[in-house]
């Protein structure tokens, strides 16, 4: 795939999405205060600030630098001295996991990896922990230090040292471990969330991550979420994914064809004449145009692959049926996470 040039799109459209079918573990606490998520949105770099209760901003960039694309990636460093790592900030997730010395794994290897014995403040906490994956899969133990998120230290921290990182999905990524913001209720092995650590030591407060949709239009017609549906918004998930009959209706409207690698291309000249997607959120339309939901790649510096944004994603119940707000959407608007009550706000971005 990498020979073909095509290796970029697949990852995106195999991206290891974060709403998933892990072990949880809830946990007691509960968020009080809100924390806003400041996003502004160019064409080659999402820049995001977080307001903290001092006046500290956390900027997260892009890593993909396709038009509309956006994986949200910051620098935070782990123990005393620092040790530095590139990580994603996730909303769909709640767990801080970064790869560790004892890992073997291709994918280990050639990030950046933590050292436990060269960090004065590193407790072992010992117990083991797996997070599976939508693709991808990890295992390895739990530890305790402190962690530094723009110059906000956490004390006691629990987070994932990684040992196994098996298969091709961590191998291509652009960062090295990944910082979940989701609720407490939704980690691994009773963690606490970094943010949520933050909040009880009076440094920070937390996102919130849902939203329900009212319907979802085409060309301004109701197509789907007719009475209402489910949906979270989630910085984890590069693209927009729902239920598979309605995806396929989607597909089948752009005329996209699945190729191989199981990415859905459609004719890139066809993108002017393709219709506009708007999601009703509480009564508000959210459009999308096909500039905005088709990914485009230059293929040997000439040949264009354009791809459909939209993916099947059958959750289950109780969680499901649900449909996820990725990257390709969240891209495109100002988004407001309230944690403190329990909602999310969007707006659209003026140029």
């Amino acid at each position: 795939m990498r020979e073909r040039g095509v290796l970029s799109t697949f990852w995106k459209n195999h991206h290891f999405d974060m709403m998933r079918y892990s072990d949880t573990c809830p946990v007691a606490t509960q968020a009080s205060e809100p924390l806003v998520n400041y996003m502004d949105v160019s064409k080659t770099r999402v820049r995001v600030s977080r307001q903290l209760l001092a006046t500290t901003l956390t900027d997260l960039l892009n890593y993909f630098s396709s038009p509309g694309q956006a994986e949200y990636a910051g620098q935070i460093s782990i123990g005393t001295p620092p040790q530095n790592f590139t990580v994603i900030f996730d909303t769909g997730s709640s767990n801080l996991w970064v790869p560790s010395s004892l890992c073997t794994s291709h994918a280990c290897e050639i990030h950046n990896r933590y050292l436990s014995t060269k960090s004065t403040s590193y407790q072992a906490d010992g117990r083991s922990f797996s997070i599976q994956y939508g693709t991808g899969s990890l295992t390895g133990i739990l530890g305790i230090d402190k962690v530094t998120v723009q110059g906000i230290s956490v004390s006691q921290q629990k987070f994932g040292e990684s040992v196994s990182e098996p298969g091709s999905t961590f191998v291509d990524a652009n960062f090295d471990g990944i910082l979940g913001l989701g609720y407490p209720s939704i980690a691994v092995g009773g963690a606490p969330p970094v943010f949520d650590n933050m909040m009880a030591q009076g440094l920070v407060a937390l996102p919130i991550f849902s939203v329900y949709l009212n319907s979802i239009k085409v060309n301004g017609v109701v197509k789907f979420c007719r009475d209402g549906c489910q949906a979270i918004v989630d910085t984890g998930t590069s693209l927009l994914t729902g239920p598979s009959g309605d995806i396929k209706v989607i597909q089948n409207l752009l005329s996209a064809q699945s190729l191989d690698e199981g990415v859905d291309a459609v004719e890139c000249g066809n993108i002017p004449l393709l219709p506009d997607i708007t999601f009703q959120i509480n009564g508000v339309d959210f459009t999308m145009t096909p500039s905005a939901y088709i990914q485009m790649e230059t293929l040997n510096g000439e040949m264009q692959l354009c791809t459909s944004g939209f993916q099947a994603m059958d959750i289950p119940p109780p969680a499901g049926p649900l449909w996820i707000l990725g990257d390709v959407f969240i891209a495109q608007f100002y988004a407001v996470f309230d944690r403190g009550n329990n909602r999310v706000g969007l707006a659209k971005v003026l140029p």
